[in-house]
């Protein structure tokens, strides 16, 4: 079998990066996320150093100004950040490096809005069913009242779930994860073996 020459070989490398960023692009889906988020994602990774909103346009062959609405979705999502590059004028960003970090904060940021959304919705229902009882004083027929209770106790167990995901954020976020599921380490005679990489 022959050599490759230099310039075979960065295409085969290429091609590998190309195959990441394609999978990045698609796991956003499990995120609830675009795929142009993740494409964006594996683009900036990929190429290891802050980007331009020019530098994303050319490279996805998207307008400048869908890569600023999809930067500042992934700032939102605290994926990506602005970053100053001295000697230049042009905003760049710069992505999460950490896979482990990225997912804790996809999965935290939606669930929190989730959360925050859920707990309100139950807290009007609660306001909605009490000012029910106080109009009527009460005074319900056995079938309204079964589905009064039935309600309350639905609201009930909606709250303690909604606060059950609330605490698994914090958990996340915390960083207590890693050392309930640590994270495998790159070298097997590390004594710190599994734990968090600073």
């Amino acid at each position: 079998m022959s050599k490759l020459s230099e310039k075979e070989v960065l295409a085969e490398l290429e091609r590998a990066e190309d195959q990441i960023t394609d999978r990045i692009a698609d796991n956003m889906k499990t995120f609830g996320v675009s795929s142009t988020v993740g494409r964006l994602l594996g683009i900036i990774y990929m190429n290891r150093k802050p980007m331009t909103l020019d530098q994303l346009a050319e490279e996805t062959g998207m307008s400048k100004t869908r890569m600023s609405q999809v930067m500042r979705q992934m700032i939102a999502l605290n994926i990506a950040e602005k970053e100053f590059v001295r000697g230049s004028r042009k905003e760049h960003y710069n992505v999460e490096s950490d896979y482990v970090q990225t997912f804790i904060s996809l999965f935290t940021t939606n669930w929190k809005e989730v959360v925050s959304k859920n707990s309100l919705l139950a807290r009007r229902l609660q306001h909605k069913i009490a000012h029910l009882e106080h109009r009527q004083h009460g005074d319900f027929s056995p079938r309204v009242q079964e589905k009064i209770d039935e309600l309350k106790q639905e609201l009930e167990e909606w709250i303690q779930y909604y606060d059950w995901i609330r605490r698994l954020v914090d958990f996340f976020e915390s960083g207590k994860i890693l050392d309930a599921v640590p994270v495998a380490s790159k070298d097997p005679t590390d004594s710190n073996k599994g734990g968090r990489s600073e």
